[in-house]
């Protein structure tokens, strides 16, 4: 059951050095491919980092976050598009991306591989890093990887504390 997965999923920030299954990769960016989109318009692209060299960069690029260098893969999760409004009044492309990042995050948690999702970077580092076109931008990064922790127990708000009905 999907609710059990996200029950069970935790950011990771200890990874293990096992190396991502090319199956599995797969799998988790067909259901980033599979996100709906404002306009159906799928303005995303996903960088996969898995080169040693590159990996090494991202733990100045992440503001010091070691473990993100120490991940077998890592996602860039790209979007453009970037002045594209909804009526709502947010731009599409961070939700948008945020939707197909979230779709990597539990096609991963279902796999039995960790993530933990990553905003605290220097967007001109990794566009540096990953040779991103100038219309792009870099909306998170997802270290994936097995585990080399087990998940510890999480506080959470009670659910009459964060939904109302009809009226906030």
């Amino acid at each position: 059951m999907l609710l059990d997965i996200i029950k069970s999923r935790f950011s990771v920030r200890k990874f293990r050095d096992d190396p991502v299954r090319e199956s599995d990769l797969h799998l988790i960016l067909e259901a980033a491919r599979l996100a709906p989109s404002a306009r159906n318009l799928q303005e995303w692209h996903f960088v996969v980092i898995r080169d040693k060299g590159k990996r090494r960069q991202l733990t100045d690029i992440c503001r010091g976050q070691s473990f993100v260098a120490e991940a077998p893969v890592t996602i860039a999760v790209c979007a453009g598009n970037t002045d594209y409004i909804m009526a709502c009044g947010e731009k599409a492309y961070t939700v948008d991306a945020a939707i197909a990042a979230e779709h990597i995050v539990l096609q991963a948690a279902e796999l039995g591989l960790g993530t933990c999702w990553i905003g605290a970077f220097y967007q001109d580092g990794i566009a540096r890093l990953i040779n991103l076109p100038e219309n792009m931008r870099v909306v998170a990064l997802i270290p994936l990887g097995y585990p080399g922790v087990t998940r510890k127990e999480r506080l959470v708000k009670e659910f009459t504390d964060i939904v109302s009905f009809d009226s906030f």
